[in-house]
């Protein structure tokens, strides 16, 4: 039987000593296995993703079950899903959506498992002043206050 955690055991043997981490593990109950990875160092390239494949693969075929398997890269732009993807981020631009309805961007300044800061641009009207100007500010959130967190596309 083909189970999450025999999934994960293998993917965790092949990323041993490699510079990528687990982003998502998905089965579905027609047994289609979907796994997603970062590197730490940069990006994953395509032989990266055919590679973890061929070793899951080679695994997952002794046990003569029919699946189905896709090995991708976390996506730019995609939501992080796990803290490693944040920590990986820091001093980059990141787009954030607040579950408040707020979008903002910023650079990320430093995380925890609790919650994030980043140095955002605000226009401020300082006392006596005639129009605002643009200050950087530090703004820390929880994870619960977000509905998402991305790295920047930046074209």
């Amino acid at each position: 039987m083909i189970s999450k955690e025999l999934v994960n055991q293998h993917i965790e043997e092949w990323i041993n000593n490699k510079p990528f981490f687990l982003v998502d593990l998905n089965i579905s109950t027609d047994l289609r296995i979907a796994i997603e990875i970062e590197s730490v160092e940069g990006n994953v390239s395509i032989d990266d993703c055919a590679d973890l494949s061929k070793h899951v693969e080679s695994c997952l075929n002794t046990l003569d079950a029919d699946f189905s398997l896709d090995v991708s890269s976390a996506g730019i732009g995609q939501p992080f899903k796990v803290f490693r993807q944040y920590q990986k981020h820091l001093g980059e631009a990141v787009d954030v959506r607040l579950k408040n309805g707020q979008k903002l961007t910023g650079t990320l300044l430093n995380c925890d498992e609790e919650k994030f800061c980043l140095s955002v641009q605000r226009k401020v009207k300082p006392e006596g002043a005639k129009r605002p100007k643009l200050v950087e500010q530090q703004e820390c959130y929880t994870h619960e206050e977000t509905v998402s967190v991305s790295s920047k596309i930046i074209f």
